[in-house]
């Protein structure tokens, strides 16, 4: 039950994922969280750096699609000036949202990434819905209330994997 948290692979950043090494593994497309993935969540619009990475990422023919548990207005004001799809309201972990951005994308899940901060929206909604999923270090260590009651449980399923030896990377 508990390897359904267990995300594929874990970065640092959005800026440590390679197009390159994405295309050589079969990925055409990525499903990304909004808050604390891409920017922190308290900040409106994309910095220079993430509007780099998605030129980056549409230079290399890699689909984009933001998907947030956040309202419409937060997600739009986002996602409109990137020119990038966007699901918004998604009720993550549930797999509907996930499924939703694969066929905006015109994708297979083999062909598809989900990134995220959260081990219990993002990595557990990703690998519900078959999807490979990498975990990025959250931007920001402040969230809102319910984000810092996930993150309390999500530190000690992360210490169970790292007892266990299923993980090897360390806290940020």
């Amino acid at each position: 039950m508990l390897k359904r948290f267990l995300p594929n692979e874990h970065v640092k950043s959005i800026f440590d994922i390679n197009p390159i090494v994405l295309k050589e593994k079969g990925i055409k497309g990525i499903i990304t969280d909004l808050d604390n993935t891409l920017v922190a969540w308290d900040v409106k619009d994309a910095s220079t750096e993430v509007i780099e990475w998605f030129k980056l990422m549409k230079d290399n023919g890699i689909k984009v699609t933001i998907i947030s548990n956040n309202k419409e207005d937060r997600v739009k004001m986002f996602s409109e000036p990137l020119g990038t799809p966007f699901v918004f309201s998604a009720r993550k972990p549930l797999r509907r949202a996930f499924i939703t951005a694969a066929k905006k994308m015109g994708l297979k899940k083999e062909e598809i990434v989900v990134i995220g901060d959260q081990l219990l929206t993002d990595v557990l909604g990703g690998n519900s819905a078959g999807f490979y999923t990498i975990l990025v270090v959250p931007i920001v260590q402040t969230d809102e209330k319910i984000t810092q009651f996930n993150r309390s449980i999500e530190r000690k399923i992360m210490n169970y994997f790292r007892k266990k030896g299923m993980i090897s990377w360390e806290e940020e």
